[in-house]
């Protein structure tokens, strides 16, 4: 079969724009009309599902809470929960008062200027220590031992980790004194005597105390287990006609 070709190139130009031209355009209707359909279901979903989904939330919230509502000394447990997380926090506002024992061995004189003590209160709300004791040498020993407790003190490492050092007591006043007899019916001076110390004597935030006593010698407070027995005795009666 013979063909013959009618259309000059000019119109067949012209009709291959034109397809391009109708390809063009019913793509970009596709895209358009895609790109609507997606902001559609963005639409959908944020003014639909998610408020669905905040209502649900809301209603799980109201009936939860109902529910809490009913559970039977609700407040009581409630605080028990809140004093838990605080268990940290009081175990280091807490006091090591067990370096008392460590600190009236330290502070004792040698004989024969050494005391007995009958009493040791330790008021942490005050930061004083009140001793109630004995010495069979008199004033003399009592002088001494007032001077050791100012001149002793206690070393530590602080929360930093570096070494610190803190006098015992900042003050010692001496209260009221008198003649009494001990168990062994020798004539002794009954004394009883505050001091005021500073906060880390006690404090367990100071790491590694150590009482440094008066001549060098170091004791370990921290590591402390038995207190010398000689260190406390009973109250001595009263002596007749004694100052």
């Amino acid at each position: 079969m013979i063909q013959i070709n009618l259309i000059p190139d000019v119109k067949q130009e012209l009709i291959r724009a034109q397809q391009i031209r109708a390809t063009v355009i019913s793509a970009a209707i596709f895209v358009g009309l895609a790109a609507a359909g997606v902001v559609v279901l963005l639409a959908l979903y944020v003014f639909g599902a998610q408020t669905a989904r905040s209502l649900l939330s809301d209603n799980a919230i109201k009936s939860e809470s109902a529910k809490l509502a009913k559970v039977p000394d609700l407040t009581n447990t409630l605080t028990i929960q809140n004093q838990l997380t605080q268990i940290s926090t009081l175990r280091d506002t807490t006091h090591v008062d067990s370096r008392l024992f460590d600190i009236l061995a330290a502070v004792n004189p040698p004989a024969p200027n050494d005391v007995t003590v009958s009493t040791a209160k330790l008021d942490t709300s005050t930061n004083t220590l009140s001793i109630e004791g004995q010495a069979v040498n008199g004033y003399g020993a009592l002088e001494v031992f007032k001077k050791t407790i100012l001149e002793t003190k206690m070393s530590y490492t602080d929360q930093d980790g570096q070494k610190q050092e803190v006098p015992l007591a900042s003050t010692v006043t001496l209260g009221d004194t008198s003649y009494g007899e001990d168990a062994d019916g020798h004539e002794v001076l009954r004394f009883t005597l505050t001091l005021t110390y500073p906060d880390e004597i006690f404090a367990r935030t100071t790491a590694n105390a150590t009482i440094v006593p008066v001549g060098g010698q170091t004791n370990v407070t921290d590591s402390q287990v038995r207190v010398p027995e000689s260190i406390f005795s009973d109250r001595a009666s009263d002596v007749e006609g004694g100052q």
